[in-house]
């Protein structure tokens, strides 16, 4: 079974000598034009580079591991779009150029290493080498993010905002026993009973804020594309080895699938931005 391909929208920023023609556009859209009440986006869909910044001087295999994107995500989101009849957003470079889920002033935006890999392309970048990152990479992303959402908030109400993610099975030298995990700030909205539908299965080990936590250290797409405005929003980290080939990729489509559409049911979506209140957890998810 062959994946889908994806739909590009390529951005208008693009050019002026940081991105060369054969460069990916920063950011693709799928399913533009979903009918569900929610946005899909995928901070770290893409392993490329610019060819400007040649591989960052990484060998090629270093560009394909976990350190340069969230392996099998981008499939994963692709999928769950089709599924749900939802908007993707995705990034079209790797974390690696510039982390979309990172604050600009964090160490780790623009990283000089990673899980001890050094970036050698990353050691001595200029003020303007980061501002390109940004306005090239980062600011397209997250715009076209903002306008997908404020587009389905105009016709209907506000959308949900899932974020796509995937972990590395160890890290540290020590295994990750979850399967899949749900992240969340201080809203549970979605978060709550996403977690209680993985953990009726069965069949799955369910990371509560694990293997990260949505506080700390706190990413930057949740709280600037949903929390902040009150949209209910939450995150799912899958396991790397779960969805490292097709078949893996359309079980865990199917999985988060079966969890997200009866949250996303009309009703049920209403009441979670009429009804929030109750459904605040106010217990502190720092790990």
């Amino acid at each position: 079974m062959s994946r889908e391909q994806p739909e590009h929208q390529a951005s208008a920023l693009n050019g002026h000598g940081f991105l060369a023609p054969d460069d990916p556009p920063a950011v693709e859209i799928v399913n533009a034009r979903g009918a569900a009440s929610a946005v899909l986006m995928c901070d770290h869909a893409s392993n490329r580079v610019p060819a400007s910044l040649a591989s960052l001087g990484l060998p090629g295999g270093e560009l394909e591991r976990h350190i340069a994107w969230d392996i099998g995500a981008a499939a994963v989101t692709r999928r769950l779009a089709r599924l749900l009849d939802a908007p993707a957003v995705m990034s079209g470079f790797s974390r690696l150029v510039i982390d979309c889920n990172r604050y600009l002033w964090d160490v780790q935006s623009v990283p000089e290493s990673s899980d001890g890999t050094g970036i050698p392309g990353n050691r001595d970048a200029t003020t303007q080498d980061v501002e390109d990152r940004i306005r090239h990479c980062f600011a397209p992303y997250h715009e076209a993010a903002s306008r997908m959402i404020s587009g389905i908030e105009g016709r209907w109400r506000p959308p949900a905002v899932i974020f796509m993610h995937s972990f590395t099975p160890s890290m540290n030298g020590e295994m990750r026993p979850w399967h899949v995990g749900v992240l969340w700030e201080r809203d549970g909205r979605m978060a709550l009973p996403a977690l209680e539908a993985l953990r009726q299965r069965g069949d799955l080990v369910v990371g509560d804020n694990e293997p990260y936590s949505a506080l700390e250290p706190r990413g930057y797409s949740m709280p600037h594309h949903a929390t902040r405005d009150g949209r209910p929003a939450l995150q799912f980290e899958i396991r790397q080895d779960l969805i490292a080939d097709d078949a893996g990729v359309e079980t865990w489509a199917g999985i988060i699938a079966d969890v997200l559409r009866p949250l996303l049911a009309e009703d049920a979506l209403y009441q979670r931005l009429t009804r929030g209140g109750d459904l605040i957890h106010g217990r502190d998810h720092t790990h």
